[in-house]
């Protein structure tokens, strides 16, 4: 028989460990289109926050700007993944995820019971960028990460708040850019010093070639796993993202799957876990 007390004792030691500690939450996928997974999301959340933690949430949201880009017929055109932006093209991304997208999430913490503030990386100098250089094509205003300010992040957590972050950056001359939000999350997570980077995703995981859930990963074996074909697609851009974080002094990363109701809640407080761990030394 379930015994509801007992759960809520063993997730007291992970409440404590993690008190007070930076987590940085990739928001994307499923999770954020179907309205009862953004609700549990932003309940989770929000739950977090209460029991002092401090989540920092980076979204996407590149399923909801070529629906507005087709809306006002505009072509969209990408290059190995990447969605080629020209001026036009840009102004609708920041329309779409420093307006709708982000709003839109930040009300749903709120009206789950959180304080959510939302922010755009160009608010109070976040994310400074540069221009993301290919061989074959100019991909336009597509940016990099080259630095984070946490400052306003750090200030936001500190004082009861739940920063929502969308994924744009700004260069010297005040170009803004479009910046992959897996990029931005491990860019955040790092300069937070996070104690946790989560991912959240349409899969279970990195999955073996016979479609089982690899829980644990080292850093050292993803090369491997990428050259032998294990992870591909759009997997390698985000446990690259993983890599760069836990080398740079991210304790942990986790990929899970976002379309499972309160997997965010599992992951943290449970020793087994629900997706793929990405570590380096312990």
């Amino acid at each position: 028989m379930f015994d509801k007390g007992d759960c809520l004792v063993e997730v007291l030691p992970y409440i404590k460990k993690f008190y007070s500690k930076n987590m940085v939450i990739k928001y994307g996928g499923s999770a954020m289109i179907d309205p009862k997974l953004r609700e549990i999301f932003s309940k989770d959340v929000s739950l977090l926050k209460y029991v002092g933690i401090n989540p920092i949430v980076v979204h996407g949201g590149g399923p909801e700007i070529g629906e507005t880009l087709n809306k006002l017929h505009i072509e969209s055109k990408f290059y190995k993944g990447l969605r080629i932006t020209d001026e036009g093209t840009m102004e609708v991304v920041v329309m779409v995820l420093a307006g709708k997208v982000n709003k839109e999430i930040v009300l749903q913490i709120n009206k789950s019971g959180g304080k959510a503030v939302g922010v755009s990386g160009v608010d109070a100098q976040i994310i400074k960028a540069k221009k993301k250089l290919v061989e074959d094509v100019d991909l336009g205003l597509v940016g990099d990460v080259e630095g984070v300010n946490p400052d306003i992040l750090l200030h936001l957590s500190q004082n009861g708040y739940i920063p929502v972050v969308a994924p744009i950056g700004f260069d010297e001359l005040g170009r803004r850019y479009n910046i992959n939000a897996d990029s931005v999350a491990s860019a955040v997570a790092i300069s937070l010093k996070a104690e946790k980077l989560i991912f959240l995703t349409d899969t279970d995981g990195v999955l073996d070639k016979n479609g089982n859930l690899i829980s644990s990963i080292h850093i050292n074996e993803i090369e491997s796993l990428i050259n032998n074909g294990t992870i591909g697609g759009g997997m390698i851009p985000k446990v690259l993202s993983a890599k760069d974080a836990v080398e740079s002094g991210v304790k942990k990363v986790h990929i899970i799957n976002g379309t499972k109701p309160h997997s965010l809640l599992e992951e943290i407080f449970t020793l087994e876990g629900v997706g793929t761990q990405i570590y380096g030394e312990d």
